[in-house]
């Protein structure tokens, strides 16, 4: 990586064990080996130092292409907290408003129903339709609490039967945004807005509200107010044809089941330009790219002199909003990485202390993660930030969501 997002030192200047660190290196390199996973970079930095740099494996296997670090991935849900920073870069412009309900902003999204499954069965089990009590809002759509999960990964029988007959996926970046806006205005919402966390679709209407308030594309905002002022050059919605080499590719089936991957749920041509600039799943990145994005939220809204957002505002992304609102079934921590103890902020999961919870961490440390295989987190308290990717969608991706904080928290000795 010629351009490193931080300036590299010692690891053991910046409190690691290098012995340890090299606990990272054998165990991905035994996986690689294995064949559980193709190829991985791991990006760890602390105190403002970039500490360990290293890719494994392969960044197409079928070809034989080593992985570098500067290899291309398809980030697919940690496009969530970059399309939660443009909201909020708007919102300090005085141009948006958190409260703002979405249908003033965007009147072609109108659900007007909620569906309620009806239990018991003597009562014929068939789903109940009621009636909005209150309009979604932007608040809503940042927290995850819409109403808009994935349907086809909803317990609520209406919503995941309207979501399948709609044709509404998980990545809607091959829909015009006026389209997908009016099939998900077709099929009823999964709850009231504001009572419970569902994670789903929320990103992607809040990509188009972006879209809305300032007047163009969401990758041409990314790329004005954040890409290019942190120096984020290969992240966007699509790569240029010259740069599609660079692409890492997961294995052409899941190496646990030998289930073919599902497109584009699970994987999708990252030269093509999409149709609409999906902001919950439709972004592309390098380690060394989401690590500067990750590194100016550490920083408190700011990354090598350049100021993207203020302290108070980053403060209010990564602070837990979910409250004692009413219990899911699913919690963030449990959905991205089967570990109770996280909250929901902005676009990011936030621990909520220091014990309860199945992986090693400190209480505000906050993270996401993409389907096919890449992890952020950041731990304030360690100064610590990390990016972890590969191309491997499937069930091993929550494997390796715990494996590397417990391989990265081994390491720290001070």
């Amino acid at each position: 990586m010629s351009d490193l997002p931080l300036p590299f030192l010692p690891p053991s200047s910046v409190g690691f064990d290098p012995q340890r660190l090299q606990r990272i290196t054998a165990t991905i390199e035994a996986d690689v080996a294995a064949k559980h996973l193709p190829g991985a970079v791991i990006l760890i930095a602390r105190r403002g130092a970039l500490a360990f740099a290293e890719a494994y494996g392969y960044r197409d296997s079928a070809r034989g292409i080593p992985m570098t670090l500067d290899s291309i991935f398809r980030i697919f849900s940690m496009t969530k907290p970059l399309t939660a920073v443009a909201a909020l870069v708007l919102a300090e412009e005085g141009r948006l408003q958190l409260t703002q309900p979405v249908q003033e902003i965007l009147p072609g999204f109108s659900p007007d129903s909620v569906c309620t499954p009806c239990w018991p069965a003597d009562e014929g089990g068939h789903d109940r339709l009621a009636p909005l009590a209150r309009g979604v809002t932007v608040y809503d759509l940042l927290t995850h609490c819409a109403g808009l999960p994935y349907g086809a990964w909803s317990d609520n029988n209406g919503v995941r039967e309207a979501h399948g007959r709609l044709n509404l996926g998980v990545n809607p970046r091959d829909l015009e945004p006026a389209d997908f806006l009016r099939r998900l205005s077709a099929a009823p919402l999964a709850q009231q807005p504001g009572r419970f966390w569902q994670y789903g679709l929320a990103s992607d209407v809040l990509g188009l509200v972006v879209e809305q308030v300032a007047g163009e594309r969401l990758g041409t905002f990314l790329g004005s107010h954040l890409f290019a002022p942190l120096r984020m050059s290969d992240t966007g919605f699509n790569v240029p044809p010259e740069m599609r080499s660079r692409v890492a590719e997961p294995f052409p089936a899941d190496p646990l089941t030998g289930q073919r991957l599902r497109h584009p749920d699970q994987t999708f041509d990252p030269v093509a330009v999409p149709q609409m600039d999906a902001g919950g799943a439709g972004a592309v990145s390098t380690a060394g790219d989401y690590l500067r994005f990750a590194n100016m939220l550490l920083q408190c809204g700011r990354h090598n002199g350049t100021h993207v957002l203020s302290s108070a505002m980053v403060r209010l992304m990564t602070s837990d909003h979910l409250g004692v609102r009413a219990a899911t079934a699913l919690t963030p921590g449990e959905a991205a990485m089967q570990s109770p103890g996280y909250g929901f902020g902005f676009g990011v999961a936030v621990r909520l202390a220091d014990g309860g919870a199945a992986v090693p961490g400190s209480a505000g440390d906050y993270f996401w993660s993409g389907t096919a295989g890449t992890v952020f987190w950041v731990d304030p308290r360690e100064q610590l930030a990390v990016v972890f990717m590969t191309q491997a969608p499937g069930a091993m991706r929550l494997r390796y969501r715990r494996l590397s904080r417990q391989l990265v928290y081994q390491a720290i000795v001070s």
